[in-house]
């Protein structure tokens, strides 16, 4: 029996977790959860699998949650904000934890679960893309266990030899291939793109996800986000790494060896198959998804990624190449972006052009702490909201 704690349990990452979970109640047991502000979805979570310990990101939703629970006979312990977040990662009966919160805010609670030595299942991709070398430095030091969740990395880490951390080169690989929807606009004009919607970019052709991860499909930004993350998870320096369109979403990533093999992990897209590989490894169990039909899917189609279109693919390659801080600058000015977008407050086109000019006018420099970090984005944020100002 593991126990499991889960950071954004009312995401869709988060309820894909308990999904699985729940199908598997001879193996797991949830002991904490945290969410934002749906105290709704989180009294019902609490309702059905009795967490001892759950957070909100506010103290107004989590004294609403406390005062539901007591008049319910619950005595669950109920914390709020950054206090709250790292006790429910480091729960002293949690041996795995799903990192499962969009943004910057995951990174400490994460980082705090490594320092304790646990299993990380890690679906916040901004842990690696900010402070990529000091969170796996951590891991190494405190000998924690590191398990992707996007659908990409679990893929190639499928496709990897076990010893791959002897090295990428040593192991016979040439290429990891992470593929890409192309999102909802693979084949809009670049006219079209200026009067998008967000609405229309939250309308993902293959995948449910939430509103900003799928304004980041649409820009293809969070392809480049998952090449940083690949840089890390790894050990692939940028020359590595390749994107592919495919727009079926049927082979979520793939490794090209030296030998001239290419393996590929094939599924329906569906987050409750890297999510069930996570859980049970080194073995596998029931995760709910469909058999893949390949006479129904028929074909495969590939594609090289248009930088043209999408911009942002090309920032974060620029940025993975680029100074120490430059990743953490480039996530800092995408979230700022993102959010003033889905405010209708930019433009889907001028998302691209907040980051650029973010990352051209910030003094980058060297990431040596985790403090020099958050404060490389805080910065970068403010310097993010004054581009944006100008560009209204």
């Amino acid at each position: 029996m593991r126990g499991v704690a889960i950071l954004g349990s009312t995401g869709s990452i988060g309820l894909s977790t308990l999904d699985v979970v729940a199908r598997h109640p001879e193996r797991y047991r949830v002991v904490a959860l945290s969410a934002n502000t749906d105290v709704d979805g989180m009294f019902a979570q609490c309702t059905r699998f009795g967490p001892e310990l759950v957070a909100m990101a506010d103290a107004g939703s989590a004294r609403e949650l406390a005062r539901r629970l007591a008049d319910a006979g619950s005595r669950i312990e109920v914390m709020s904000g950054a206090d709250g977040l790292e006790a429910v990662a480091t729960h002293p009966q949690a041996s795995d934890l799903m990192a499962a919160i969009v943004g910057a805010a995951g990174v400490l609670p994460t980082l705090a679960a490594v320092r304790l030595g646990r299993r990380i299942l890690l679906a916040n991709k901004e842990s690696l893309v900010m402070a990529g070398g000091l969170f796996m430095a951590a891991v190494e030091q405190h000998g924690a266990e590191l398990l992707p969740i996007d659908s990409e990395h679990n893929a190639v880490f499928q496709c990897l030899p076990a010893d791959f951390r002897r090295g990428l080169e040593t192991v016979g690989v040439r290429h990891i291939l992470l593929t890409a929807s192309g999102g909802p606009f693979r084949e809009r004009s670049l006219e079209e793109l200026h009067a998008v919607t967000p609405e229309q970019a939250c309308a993902h052709p293959n995948w449910d996800m939430g509103r900003k991860i799928s304004v980041d499909s649409a820009t293809m930004m969070n392809k480049g986000l998952e090449v940083i993350e690949a840089r890390w998870l790894f050990d692939a320096g940028a020359d590595r790494i390749r994107v592919v369109v495919h727009p079926q979403s049927v082979i979520h990533s793939m490794v090209q060896y030296a030998d001239g093999s290419v393996l590929a992990q094939l599924g329906n897209p569906d987050m409750r198959t890297p999510i069930a590989h996570a859980l049970a490894w080194p073995d596998r169990h029931e995760a709910g998804v469909a058999d893949l039909d390949l006479f129904e899917v028929a074909r495969l189609d590939f594609q090289a990624p248009d930088l043209a279109r999408f911009p942002c693919l090309r920032l974060a390659f620029d940025a993975l190449r680029g100074e120490e801080t430059a990743p953490a600058v480039l996530n800092a000015a995408n979230e700022v972006a993102v959010a003033r977008f889905l405010d209708r407050r930019l433009r889907f086109t001028q998302i691209a052009e907040v980051v650029e000019r973010t990352l051209q006018s910030y003094d980058h420099g060297l990431a040596e702490s985790l403090d020099g970090l958050l404060e490389t984005d805080r910065a970068a944020r403010a310097l993010a909201e004054q581009h944006a100002a100008r560009l209204v």
